[in-house]
This record gives C-alpha cells, sequence and structure tokens, in this order.
C-alpha cells in the first residue's frame, strides 16, 4: 500500500503513527539520501515494508508489482498527481483500489478529478466495528489453518505435551496464554466507540453558558489590547512548491487577509495552509498558492467575488518558487477566527 500526503513533515508523523499500532509502515520524501530511499523500496518490493508514506515528488518512477491500494490522505491540487497516484496499484494486469479522503470543502477537487478522468469516484461508508471484529477474527484462524498445514509441528507438539502434564493444564489453556502471547499487547478485537447523546449541546453552548455566569464580555473596542500568541501550522517545517498570483480587490476596497483566505479555502477547497504571503496593495494584492492548479480551479477563482470585487486572478510571470513555512512570520485576521491559519504573516494596513 501507498499513501499519499503533501508534506515531508506529514510521512514522517503518518508513519510513527501506523507503526506505534503496529503496522510494517516507512516514510519516503525528498529529504532522504537516496541510498536510504533505494533501501526503503526495496524493503516495499520484498515484504519487509507493507505501507509507504510518500510525497508526490518522492515517488516519481516508482514501480512496485504488489502495490494493491493507494490512499490519497491529501487530495491532490492538481488532478494530473491523482492520475499518477492511482496508476500505481493495479500493476502488471493485477486489480487494485485507489481511496480517497476528503474534508467537505474539498468537493470542487474532487469534481475536478471527477471531470478530469471521466470517471464517477464512489463514496464508501466506514465498515462497523462488528465488521472489523470480524474480518480480524477470519484472519486470526487463518493463520492457525496455515501454520498446521505448512510446519513441521512435531517438536512443539512434544514440548506442548510435556508442559501439560508437568503443570496439570488443558491443551486448550496453552493454546490460548499462546495465542495471547503471539498478539502481544495490541488488542485483536476493536472496541465500539462511545456515541455522543443527541441532546449533548456542543462545546460554543457550554462556553456561552459559562460567560453569562461570569457576566457579558465587553465590546471589542472597550477590551486591551493583547498580544496574540501565533498558531502552529501543520505544515511548518514543509517545502510546498507556489506560485504568485495577482487578485484584483485591495485596501481601496476594504479587503483584508481574512477575507481572502476565507473565500479562496471555501470556494475551491484549497487548505487555508496553503494559502500564503498575501500581501494587499491599494487597488490590488498578490498571494501565493499551490503550483500546478488545473485550469477548472483556476476559471473559478476568477468568478469568486471579495468585498464586491471579482478577484480576476492573474498569474504572475516567474512567480514559482519554494518555500519554507515560518511560524514567526503567521497571522491569523480577528474576524475570520474560524478559517485555517494563514502561513505567512499578511501585511496589511487599517482599512480608511
Amino acid at each position: 500500500m501507498i499513501i499519499f500526503v503533501r508534506t515531508k513533515t506529514a510521512t514522517i508523523e503518518l508513519a510513527e503513527k501506523l507503526e506505534a499500532r503496529g503496522y510494517s509502515a516507512s516514510a519516503i520524501n525528498g529529504d532522504m539520501s537516496q541510498t536510504l530511499r533505494e533501501r526503503t523500496i526495496a524493503h516495499l518490493k520484498n515484504g519487509k515494508v507493507d505501507i509507504l508514506i510518500a510525497t508526490d515528488v518522492a515517488a516519481r518512477g516508482l514501480d512496485v508489482d504488489r502495490i494493491t491500494h493507494v490512499v490519497n490522505y491529501d487530495i491532490p491540487y492538481d488532478t494530473e498527481s491523482y492520475i499518477h497516484r492511482i496508476g500505481r496499484t493495479g500493476r502488471a494486469g493485477r486489480t487494485g483500489d485507489a481511496i480517497l479522503f476528503i474534508a467537505p470543502r474539498e468537493r470542487k477537487l474532487l469534481a475536478n478529478i471527477e471531470k478530469a478522468t471521466k470517471q464517477k469516484v464512489e463514496e464508501m461508508g466506514l465498515p462497523s466495528t462488528e465488521v472489523i471484529n470480524n474480518k480480524r477474527i477470519s484472519r486470526f484462524k487463518q493463520n492457525i489453518t496455515d501454520t498446521l498445514a505448512a510446519e513441521e509441528l512435531s517438536f512443539f507438539s512434544q514440548l506442548i505435551e510435556q508442559y501439560q502434564h508437568e503443570h496439570n493444564v488443558s491443551a486448550l489453556e496453552i493454546a490460548a496464554a499462546l495465542a495471547k502471547l503471539v498478539q502481544g499487547d495490541t488488542p485483536l478485537l476493536m472496541q465500539n466507540l462511545p456515541k455522543r447523546p443527541k441532546d449533548d449541546r456542543d462545546s460554543r453552548d457550554s462556553r456561552d453558558s459559562g460567560r453569562e455566569e461570569r457576566g457579558a464580555r465587553p465590546p471589542r473596542e472597550d477590551r486591551p489590547d493583547r498580544e496574540r500568541k501565533p498558531r502552529r501550522s501543520f505544515s511548518e517545517g514543509a517545502n510546498i512548491e507556489m506560485e504568485v498570483y495577482r487578485i484584483e480587490v485591495g485596501h481601496a476596497h476594504g479587503v483584508k487577509p481574512g477575507n481572502i483566505v476565507g473565500a479562496i479555502a471555501n470556494e475551491t477547497g484549497i487548505d487555508g495552509d496553503h494559502i500564503a504571503r498575501i500581501r494587499i496593495e491599494d487597488d490590488y494584492s498578490t498571494v501565493e498558492l499551490p503550483a500546478g492548479m488545473p485550469k477548472q480551479l483556476f476559471d473559478e477563482l476568477k468568478k469568486i467575488r471579495v468585498a464586491g470585487q471579482l478577484l480576476n486572478i492573474s498569474k504572475m510571470d516567474g512567480s514559482s518558487k519554494s518555500f519554507k513555512t515560518d511560524d514567526s512570520e503567521k497571522k491569523v485576521d480577528k474576524s475570520k477566527k474560524r478559517i485555517s491559519s494563514v502561513s505567512r504573516r499578511a501585511k496589511e494596513k487599517p482599512a480608511e
């Protein structure tokens, strides 16, 4: 299996989480040496590694016959990357499956993929706890059957018989103890997650209730200014290829960085962490967006209105570059608390 993510940091974090849960997983990204990359791919080919977490760049030229699943953990911004990803499963006439995870606001990116591939992506239902546990039990029993058929067990049979007589323990109890020994600390069965009560109020209600007990908050203009701690982004430290675009809205129209981030993120599905370096001028602004956006997405951006103005977005010449996100330059517009943090501090003048 290959799992595709957008950033180098995500490859390492996801690989560590999978390994902690008992899966044989490794990361591959652009920071790895060629020797380590070749060794990791060799482990995937010979079965020492079952799950590879990779970025698109690191997986270029990767061809492994035993790949049965490709998981798009992060949806790509361009359809070409998606096509290259899913092409790595089902090699040499074998069957394979491609799975895509999307957030609700990424549905437009999904629509672009479906349009480019001329194929509908079917929605999958999450398996129930019962289905998962039945599958695990079936696999456990099959492992026993395979071992009985393929292994020479005479020595172990004598050893178990000897232990049985010495400790007066039944063969069934010994088998159960050995099964537990093999399983280790990893539970064989998955536990049901507690369901949230329907009448359970969300955290916002709880905060509002507490606020009433303490008294209403003073108007924003009456509150003392306080320094806001920078919020950390999941893509910190990740090298991302970006391009600079011009949009036809600026200070003269009363626009703020949060307006730009919110409009682009909500209308296109681009994550707020990948909308960077917003610079607002008098009658226009510039913004950095991921390189390689498909034409359909670019056309949609042209039609978006911010502060009553059409963005009419256009790419600036010689704008392609790679940058490393810097937490010290992040800033979130106070009026847009619910949108993702901007990767770069946006410099703005107060609206007239």
